[in-house]
């Protein structure tokens, strides 16, 4: 072990522990119907960029977080870029004179990850399907028809719906069954009502289904 873990490197192993322990939650969360991700965004309010709380952390983390990418995603951008500059930042050290003190290396290494964060995050969100989108509002996604990506969907919690908007864009919507049904992931479904964020869905009549240009 003494071998791997090189002097003044331990807090950046453990950040990328934190990114594998994440990543196998979020793994495991979407195998029984939901998304830690989701789950987590839900509980902070968290749902798209602009909703960031109004202070100084809320401005700050919108700066961060500019491209509005779930608050999961923004932490292993954020512990990834921390460990790989801090495993530089060491290596570095130890072959001019010798690896810097953890107090020192660890709030550098801190500081200097939060700028390609904020670009990255940009990135990933330009690629990822989004929850929402400021061309677009709720009420504009009534009608679509999507597939349950993440489900079974009924009255509980949220699962996922991908759909095209107008524009051929990909969403992915937070949805529920509307009351009286359940729906298996998989099901092709009209969504058919919406509000603060939150989605509901009936599976698609057959004529919609045939018809539809936005189904996926």
């Amino acid at each position: 072990m003494d071998g791997i873990i090189q002097p003044g490197t331990g807090p950046f192993w453990v950040a990328l522990m934190v990114v594998a322990g994440i990543g196998l939650i979020e793994i495991v969360s979407v195998l029984i119907g939901a998304s830690a991700s989701g789950l987590l965004d839900d509980g902070l309010g968290h749902h798209g960029p602009g909703d960031h709380e109004a202070g100084l952390l809320g401005g700050w983390m919108s700066w961060l977080n500019a491209g509005g990418v779930p608050i999961l995603v923004l932490a292993v951008i954020l512990l990834s870029a921390f460990a790989a500059i801090g495993f530089a930042m060491q290596s570095v050290a130890a072959h001019i004179v010798r690896p810097l003190p953890i107090m020192i290396a660890a709030p550098a290494a801190l500081l200097a990850a939060i700028p390609p964060t904020r670009w990255l995050s940009r990135g990933i969100a330009r690629i990822i399907p989004r929850d929402e989108t400021n061309a677009l509002s709720q009420v504009d996604f009534i009608g679509l028809v999507g597939t349950v990506t993440i489900g079974p969907l009924d009255q509980g919690n949220p699962g996922s719906v991908r759909v095209k908007d107008r524009h051929d864009n990909i969403h992915t919507l937070r949805t529920k069954a509307a009351p009286g049904h359940s729906i298996a992931t998989g099901t092709i479904v009209l969504i058919v009502d919406g509000a603060d964020g939150l989605f509901e869905a009936i599976p698609a009549p057959e004529n919609v289904t045939g018809a539809a240009p936005n189904r996926i």
